[in-house]
This record gives structure tokens, sequence and C-alpha cells, in this order.
């Protein structure tokens, strides 16, 4: 049977490097704060007007196709999975496919925050399996630092998010020891305003209010406390469901990449698992939480620093906005 597998990944960060110390220069914060809290030392922002995570998945993609050794004018579908599309219409997806200069290939956006490439994974996965196309471009890009607040109000959420794009190209193969093994996906809608972004919006009259401004429903908003709650727990419940229902114990993982929101959540999902620390891993202290880029982000940099390579097992779990959460479990 057909399996899909990733055949090259890239990712791509702007240049602008902001510390913990320079956010503390624009509002109540402390480098000490945040490492405690989340584990995060620095985050990229993008340091030029007009540029959206399109740009940003330009060189991801090409990054990605260079490494799994294909052209770019090969790729035949692109799944754009952001929370911070570069307009609110269209998609950022048909934006990087112009900028690839892929006239005709159809684009698909996912928003499905943090669990976004999962989404797009389970996605691509079907298309490929049933023959409908041979080369996906499944990218996560996000542009936050446009649409957050630098306030003391919005400490505990700026202090979060950094922006960023990574790519994966996945194709079919026959190879029995590789591919996407399972991708196993759920949300829960009650959980919707914990962690969101309520204006503009199309469900009001005006879509934007001088009110909601003053307000602050113009910036995203999170429950910690719940997020955590959920995440600590959904986690490492899906990744158990799809490690048991495929036969495959911890000790044959090579590596938990897992999405990073938080270093303390990762860290207590790999001790609710039983993954020892050196085989979880993270690479939130350099980037912050880039949502959907941050698990194609993080598999990409442990290929290159040599600590994931063809034939290994590795396990992808997310939780995030919406509530929306899933774990895929792929051999290199």
């Amino acid at each position: 049977m057909t399996r899909t597998a990733i055949l090259g990944l890239g990712h791509h960060v702007p240049d602008k490097v902001v510390t913990n110390d320079d956010l503390a220069k624009m509002f109540d914060t402390s480098d000490e704060w945040i490492q405690q809290r989340t584990g995060i030392k620095e985050r990229r922002y993008i340091d030029k007007n007009g540029t959206g995570p399109s740009d940003l998945a330009v060189p991801a993609v090409q990054m990605a196709c260079r490494n799994a050794g294909v052209d770019v004018s090969e790729i035949d579908a692109i799944i754009f999975a952001t929370l911070s599309p570069d307009f609110t219409f269209p998609g950022s997806g048909v934006f990087l496919g112009d900028k690839l200069g892929l006239a005709g290939v159809p684009a698909l956006d996912i928003r499905n925050q943090c669990s976004g490439f999962l989404y797009g994974l389970r996605v691509a996965d079907a298309w490929i399996r049933c023959g409908m196309y041979k080369r996906i471009a499944l990218v996560g890009g996000e542009v936050h630092s446009t649409g957050i607040d630098f306030s003391d109000e919005g400490r505990d959420v700026t202090v979060l998010f950094g922006d960023g794009a990574a790519c994966a190209i996945l194709g079919p193969t026959d190879e029995e020891a590789r591919g996407v093994i399972d991708v196993e996906i759920h949300a829960d809608g009650s959980g919707a305003k914990e962690l969101w972004l309520e204006a503009p919006a199309s469900a009001y009259i005006p879509r934007i209010t001088h009110e909601m401004i003053d307000n602050r429903s113009v910036w995203p908003s999170m429950n910690g406390r719940q997020v955590f709650r959920w995440a600590t727990a959904k986690m490492p419940e899906v990744s158990q469901s799809v490690l048991e229902r495929n036969g495959v114990s911890v000790d044959e993982l090579a590596l938990v990449v897992p999405h990073q929101a938080n270093k303390r959540i990762n860290e207590l999902v790999g001790q609710k698992l039983g993954v020892p620390p050196e085989k979880v891993v993270h690479n939130i202290e350099k980037y912050g939480n880039t949502t959907a880029a941050s698990i194609p982000l993080a598999l990409s940099e442990a290929i290159q620093e040599g600590r994931a390579k063809k034939g290994d097992l590795i396990l992808m779990p997310a939780f995030g906005s919406g509530f929306t959460w899933g774990a895929a479990l792929v051999r290199l």
C-alpha cells in the first residue's frame, strides 16, 4: 500500500532577534520571569513592513525541496497552516503559490492554530494515499509580531510568540519502513474562548469599533491555567492512543517533537509518557511559540543537527486554540 513520506524539511526565521531583555524595556517583565514560566529566551520578529507568513515560507519551501531532491516546479498542491494569514482574504496559500511560480497549483489554507500542521498532515496523507497528488508542500507559517500587545496588559501573551515558517515536502513511498503511520486529531469548541482573538469579527456589526480597541478585544487573550491544564492532559492522552493503536512502545521512539508552546508543558508531557528528557525536542528557547510552524521547524532543526535521520520513529503531539489537539507517528 502506498504511504505518505516526508521527503524533505526546511525552515526559515527572520533575522531580527528579540530577547527577553528587549521586551523588558517595553513593558513590565524580566528575563527571569519569562524563562521560569515558559522556557523562552528569545524569539524572531520580522523587521520589514509588508512581510507576511507567505514571504517567510518561500525560503522554507525552497530548503525543503533541496533536502527532498525535488524541484519547486514539481509541487502539485500546497497546504498552508497559519493563524496569522497575510491578509483576511484570500488565504496565504495562494500568495505562496504565486511567489513560487506555481500558477494553477491548488492551495488550501488550514486554520487550526497550534495543531495546524497535524491537521494539514492528516489531509495531505489522505490526498497522497488516494493518488490525488504526488508532491505536496505542507507549510506552517506565522507572523505574530504585528498582532500582539506590547503593553503591561498584553504581557502574558506577547512574551510567548515569535515569527517563522517551516515546510515538509510530502510524497508517496512504497518503502514499508518509512512514512506517515498514523495521525489522530481532535477538537472541543467549549474551550474556544479560553485562547482566542475576538475582534475584528464578521459576527459583529460593524466588525470593528473604537470600543473593541478600548476594551482590548483586538488583542489575543488567553486563560493560561486552563490552556496548561488541557494541554498537559490531552497531549499525553492522544499520544498514548496513537502509540497503542499501532503497537509502538515509547522505547522505540527516536524523538518526540511536540508543539513548542511552553517548555514546562512539553517536559510534563514527556514525563507522563515516560520519555527520557533527551528524546524530547525543545527549541522554544530560541523562537518562542511559532504555532503552526513549530513542529516542522523543530523537526527540521533536529534533522539538521543530526538528532534525527532516515528510519527514525518520530512522535509529534500538539495542542492549541480551539481547543484542538492531536498526534502524529511518522517514520522518516
